[in-house]
């Protein structure tokens, strides 16, 4: 029994020791494995902004052989430059020295309310260790290209040689169309901003509205409007074009300008855009509503009709800052080979976004 007894006792205290060492071998590396990496990170720190004071010194002197400051300015700006960095340097010596200090005072469970709030951004990960994250980057001096989205959408219409828009077959309300697309916009001049040119790629959906009960038959080689049967609900016409749009754009811009960057600004600013877009057909869709045999019907046809594969056209806006009037005509028929030519025509707003 004796025996027995010294047994249990004996391994019921290898189970507290053993339990005991683990929970230190999992507690004290995590404060350990931060500590060292903040002991890294404290040694690259001066390396760090002697390398943007660097990048900042070559901006000026940028500045300098552009003739836009004097060599004056340019040496109390780098006095500037390098009291900075050196001031950074301190603080976040100082931080760094006051988290490890933290840490070597604390286990691991404290946690202090800036730890995530300084310019350094530590993420833990595991007992591996810890991931630094420098965000203080160096401004690049000047950018002359810029990306935006834009979106615009307005009224839908053709032009039929020979005809006015007063007696077109599709309704003026009805139709009407949609651009969205993704642009780069470049400045052209060195120094001044009033000239850039816009370039990308848009969607343009282009949607006709059918009057009079008439609809699209596509006879091979040639697509007319013809009666439909029965009483049409609705008719609709659309197509889908993948384009390249490219606009020479005129405007004064408000130039900001700060110790290492300069930032042309078109915000609230008149503006005019003059160009043309070229691309291709994707899909023709006509859409027809009606009413047969006491029910609602709904036919979507997507065939050919034989419009044209590719697609160009001139176009243009007009407006003050992310805001314009926008304007756009196809040069190409809407149908190919056909006895009368149709070009598409639209008018609506567009937006910078």
């Amino acid at each position: 029994m004796n025996t027995i007894t010294k047994i249990i006792v004996l391994a019921s205290l290898c189970l507290i020791i053993g339990k005991a060492s683990a929970q230190d071998t999992i507690q004290k590396p995590v404060n350990h494995y931060k500590i060292e990496n903040l002991k890294q990170l404290r040694e690259t720190i001066a390396t760090e902004e002697k390398a943007m004071l660097k990048a900042e010194v070559e901006a000026i002197n940028q500045r300098l052989e552009k003739g836009e400051i004097t060599q004056e300015k340019a040496e109390t700006l780098k006095q500037e430059m390098a009291k900075k960095r050196a001031l950074n340097i301190e603080n976040r010596m100082i931080i760094i020295d006051n988290e490890i200090a933290l840490l070597q005072r604390n286990d691991e469970n404290y946690k202090w309310g800036t730890e995530n709030q300084s310019q350094i951004e530590l993420n833990i990960g595991s007992l591996t260790g810890i991931n630094v994250k420098s965000r203080n980057k160096v401004p690049k001096y000047d950018i002359r290209t810029y990306s935006d989205w834009i979106f615009a959408i307005g009224f839908n219409n053709t032009l039929i040689d020979g005809q006015s828009l007063d007696d077109s077959p599709y309704k003026i309300g009805g139709s009407g169309f949609v651009e969205l697309g993704w642009i780069w916009q470049t400045r052209l001049l060195e120094n001044s901003n009033f000239v850039r040119v816009n370039y990308g790629l848009s969607l343009q959906w282009n949607k006709l509205s059918i009057k009079d009960n008439l609809y699209f038959v596509d006879h091979g080689s040639e697509t007319t409007l013809e009666e439909f049967p029965l009483h049409l609900k609705k008719a609709k016409f659309r197509t889908t074009s993948l384009v390249v749009p490219l606009h020479f754009e005129f405007g004064p811009s408000k130039v900001k300008q700060y110790d290492n960057r300069i930032r042309y600004s078109t915000r609230n600013q008149f503006k005019i855009g003059v160009g043309g877009f070229a691309g291709v057909n994707l899909s023709t869709q006509q859409k027809l509503k009606y009413h047969e045999n006491g029910s609602n019907q709904k036919d979507k046809m997507k065939v050919d009709y034989n419009t044209t594969n590719f697609v160009y056209g001139l176009s243009g806006y007009i407006g003050v800052g992310d805001f314009s009037v926008y304007a756009k005509y196809n040069l190409n028929d809407l149908f190919k080979d056909q006895p009368v030519a149709q070009h598409n025509i639209s008018l609506g707003l567009r937006w910078d976004l």
